[in-house]
């Protein structure tokens, strides 16, 4: 096996969006689709742009995907041979999550021999405006050969057209395709200058332009050429100086491939004794560094990252609570840009909490810029009347400006950078406090606050009162801000202080029953016990949403995802190992883990209280969610396939925080092993607090050296 190379060696045309999800490459402006050059927009690919959003009509507001500078096709003897529509005699498509290039080789036979084409290319992480490829075709028998390359304008869009004007343009060296999107007027443009030996014609359509090489090929022969693109919008917040053409191929793909070597030397994690883990493990953290919003201000990390428009391209909780820890510890300025990204939405927040009748700062559920929420109240179309169904992710999971507050408390604890508060972190934790205080509830008789009519994370019950979860992390909120004003503003903050010490001192926390379990939310224990094999029966489509008001799940105790385990795995230190045992054993069952999120909670869990035959199947289930089929790709009639990085982000907690037992006590570093049964050793770089430490786990030893 090698360790840095994720291949397919059969062409499946059922999974192509599939492939195009596995193979992504990206540099954190862009996320390049692995989908094939010759590929139309039914084919779904895309160069999708980090925070670029566009709305069309009454449809959903999504992510813009740029127009495709990538296309390219050949023709021998005036036949066109293209993916999918002529199966080839053999294709490989590969990625070196090493080098982040990709690459694929397609043989085609025909009555008069074998065509081959190969084609490599990559998101430069060097200068991230730049997209490198080089092209190649050669056949074993003479032929009149033709290639076009060029960009495509034509784009894929889920809930669009987003480009309300698109401009091809042919100019003395270079072509290019400008489109300019119908809400905003954003101006995105995407630059081709063509390299090759061969004699080219351009010609252009009304979304298009393109370079035609005519050739009278011999067998045996190589024809191809080289391609340097760029790609740049009208709000850019960092400049794209060069001059494309005056680029050279290889010259690009060498800076790219150093950026990435300083970016491995941090990241990678080596595993002694499991290849597949040690693969499936840095496959998740190649993702991670694919889409991190590096040399950007005010950007975070779509629910899909870089994968397409799907979830709108929308910034969600995972961002907070999966995909930051790994960024703390690597790149701690990128965890930085994520809070600023927070901070720099805060007025949306606030604007959303009003709309409400909240104060404070209420997150939007699916964040695009601004803060604006891009979730609507009709979520998802029904299977069987085909019209939208009204759900309250958007109204009711208060959980969400928790995660933003719990992203903070752990960017400060690692870094040790308090100065984020002055900049603006200190005004959302205020402001975070302020919303679930206005959110608190007390009944005439009672000493508690309640908080009734929420969505946890587990969606498929809606509307529920005290759901364990939000009340615990509403709590965590309140001491936050507490201590925070103890330390830094009394004076300013002490009526606030007053008002949040006693909604932290009296907020209702659900503590576990006689057996050690924490009930879900009030009445959870009374619904009807059954477990999702059981639900699967009863579908009438497999398309079915199985939450809201009429869902299969909605009056069971099954589960979408981690809830009460995700709570746990939050605050292991405040359970006994026998209540997180005796809580894991209870939910596991009943728990659909539809959502991605959910194994690696899960799994952290497992880790704590020794389960090594549980932890690590969901370890791998977190590290392999793109690099195998089988995951959830429709809400209903929604499309929601794309990349998982928050289960990627999650396999990094479990391996470092679970398997490593690595923690922060008393501002230590402490490493408390917990490797599985066939790992070995694991060696790994994290940086805490300025400093760079190497973790080394081998048999009978665990070292951290600065």
């Amino acid at each position: 096996m090698k360790l840095n190379i994720i291949s397919e060696t059969v062409f499946d045309e059922e999974k192509i969006p599939f492939y195009g999800n596995k193979f992504l490459h990206g540099n954190g402006y862009f996320g390049i689709r692995g989908t094939m050059e010759e590929y139309k927009k039914e084919n779904m690919p895309a160069v999708n742009m980090a925070g670029i959003y566009d709305k069309v009509g009454d449809k959903w507001r999504e992510s813009v995907n740029a127009p495709n500078p990538l296309f390219t096709y050949i023709k021998v003897d005036g036949k066109a041979f293209v993916l999918p529509n002529i199966k080839p005699f053999s294709h490989e498509q590969s990625l070196d999550i090493k080098t982040a290039i990709h690459t694929r080789k397609t043989v085609w036979k025909t009555d008069k021999g074998h065509i081959t084409v190969f084609c490599e290319r990559f998101a430069s992480m060097a200068n991230q405006h730049l997209i490198g490829m080089k092209y190649s075709v050669s056949a074993d028998f003479d032929c009149e050969l033709e290639i076009v390359t060029g960009i495509d304008g034509d784009v894929w869009d889920i809930n669009g057209p987003h480009f309300v004007k698109i401009m091809p343009e042919t100019l003395e060296n270079n072509e290019k395709v400008t489109g300019i999107t119908g809400e905003k007027g954003i101006c995105v443009t995407v630059e081709q200058s063509v390299k090759t030996d061969l004699e080219t014609t351009s010609f252009s359509d009304d979304f298009s332009v393109y370079k035609k090489m005519s050739i009278c090929a011999k067998a045996g022969v190589e024809y191809g050429f080289t391609k340097i693109a760029s790609v740049c919008t009208s709000c850019d917040d960092f400049e794209n100086s060069d001059d494309i053409t005056t680029l050279d191929y290889e010259t690009e793909k060498a800076k790219h491939i150093e950026k990435w070597e300083k970016i491995w030397d941090i990241s990678y994690i080596k595993i002694d004794g499991d290849e597949e883990a040690e693969l499936a493990l840095n496959y998740s953290i190649y993702h991670l560094n694919c889409i991190a919003p590096r040399n950007m201000k005010n950007k975070s990390i779509a629910a899909r990252g870089l994968s397409g428009q799907v979830y709108k391209g929308a910034v969600f909780w995972d961002t907070e609570m999966f995909m930051i820890d790994y960024y703390i510890h690597t790149e701690p300025e990128i965890a930085r840009t994520l809070i600023e990204y927070r901070i720099n939405t805060l007025e949306g927040a606030k604007n959303k909490a009003r709309e409400y009748g909240l104060d404070g700062a209420y997150y939007a559920w699916e964040s695009q810029e601004g803060g604006f929420e891009g979730c609507s109240d009709y979520n998802i179309v029904d299977v069987f009347t085909k019209r939208p169904m009204r759900t309250y992710f958007r109204d009711k999971q208060y959980h969400i400006s928790s995660a933003v507050v719990y992203g903070i408390v752990k960017y400060i604890k690692a870094t040790e950078d308090k100065s984020i508060l002055k900049d603006g972190a200190m005004e959302v934790i205020i402001e975070c406090a302020k919303m679930y205080r206005s959110l608190l509830l007390k009944k005439a008789d009672s000493t508690e606050y309640e908080i009734y009519d929420v969505v946890g994370p587990d969606e498929y019950h809606e509307r529920v009162n005290n759901n364990a979860y939000t009340n615990k992390m509403a709590q965590l909120t309140f001491k936050t801000a507490c201590e925070l004003i103890k330390e830094f503003d009394y004076e300013k903050y002490k009526d606030l202080y007053d008002k949040f010490e006693d909604s932290y001192r009296n907020i209702r926390v659900a503590k576990p029953n006689e057996n050690g379990l924490i009930e879900q939310f009030d009445g959870y224990f009374d619904l009807e016990d059954t477990k999702p094999e059981i639900l699967r029966t009863r579908l009438l489509d497999e398309k079915e949403y199985w939450g809201g008001a009429y869902g299969v799940a909605s009056d069971t105790q099954v589960i979408k995802q981690a809830d009460v385990i995700a709570m746990m795995s939050i605050f292991k230190d405040e359970y006994t190992k026998e209540q997180m045992r005796a809580n894991w054993e209870y939910y596991e069952p009943r728990t659909e883990h539809g959502s991605s999120l959910s194994a690696c909670m899960y799994s952290q869990v497992a880790c704590s209280i020794g389960m090594p035959d549980k932890e690590y199947p969901f370890f791998m289930k977190s590290a392999k969610a793109d690099l195998v089929t089988g995951g959830k790709e429709w809400l209903g009639l929604i499309y929601i396939g794309g990349t998982h990085p928050a289960s990627e982000g999650g396999a990094w907690i479990v391996a470092v925080n679970g398997f490593a037992g690595i923690s922060i006590k008393d501002g230590e570093l402490i490493c408390e092993p917990n490797l599985p049964k066939n790992w070995r050793g694991m060696h790994f770089k994290l940086k805490y607090r300025g400093e760079i430490y190497q973790i080394d786990i081998e048999e009978g030893r665990k070292e951290i050296t600065k």
